[in-house]
């Protein structure tokens, strides 16, 4: 057989091939799959499972905090859905005469039981035995908090932790408040010019000469 009609023959192979893939692709009506998962029993949804579509180039879809789900799909596609902690489902879109199609999946969860776990901080039982054995039991806890509570430890206590900002606040306010009501008896800050007595003073010393040319020669 010539080279030219072996060239012919797979072109024709080819387009005949792709023409039947793309008929048949025309005739898969599609859906708009839609549907909430949930866990059989409780109820309960089943937050962001993943959701593919093995018969469609592999897509992958999530559903929500609720479960629910919504994507476009074909019919007779077969959709996986896996979720961590439950054995995955398998589905299969039906042949419906509507363009929408709504599920309820169900997701069994997987329950794992654990061997039994004893954990020591001692290198064995009986090394916990012997220090068990050993504690003293004669601590009051009442005698314990009055002695954490005392004037002394609370000194101590105050000497080495920082004060925080609503103390330090407090603290600056109440030593405003002092420095106000203290102004008329503190010396610091009585005005002598305000003072009355102040005033009869300065005019006795006057009158008395006090401050005369005479007494102030040295």
């Amino acid at each position: 057989m010539p080279r030219f009609l072996i060239h012919i023959s797979v072109f024709l192979l080819a387009l005949f091939v792709g023409g039947y893939n793309s008929l048949y692709a025309q005739q898969r009506n599609i859906v708009q799959f839609s549907g909430i998962i949930t866990s059989p029993g409780s109820e309960l949804p089943v937050a962001y499972a993943s959701i593919k579509n093995i018969s469609f180039k592999d897509q992958v879809f999530m559903s929500n905090n609720d479960g629910y789900f919504s994507f476009v799909a074909h019919v007779g596609d077969t959709i996986k859905f896996s979720s961590v902690g439950y054995d995955p489902v398998t589905f299969v879109i039906p042949n419906v005469p509507d363009d929408k199609y709504t599920a309820h999946i169900s997701m069994r969860s997987l329950v794992i039981e654990l061997p039994a776990v004893t954990p020591f901080p001692w290198a064995s039982y009986e090394d916990y035995l012997s220090e068990f054995m050993a504690m003293s039991s004669g601590i009051d806890p009442v005698a314990n908090a009055r002695k954490n509570l005392s004037p002394q430890a609370m000194a101590a206590m105050a000497r080495v932790v920082p004060r925080s900002a609503e103390e330090i606040q407090s603290f600056n306010s109440k030593q405003r408040h002092n420095i106000m009501n203290n102004k008329n008896i503190n010396q610091r800050y009585n005005n002598p010019l305000l003072n009355p007595f102040a005033w009869a003073e300065f005019i006795n010393q006057i009158k008395r000469g006090d401050y005369s040319r005479e007494k102030l020669k040295y």
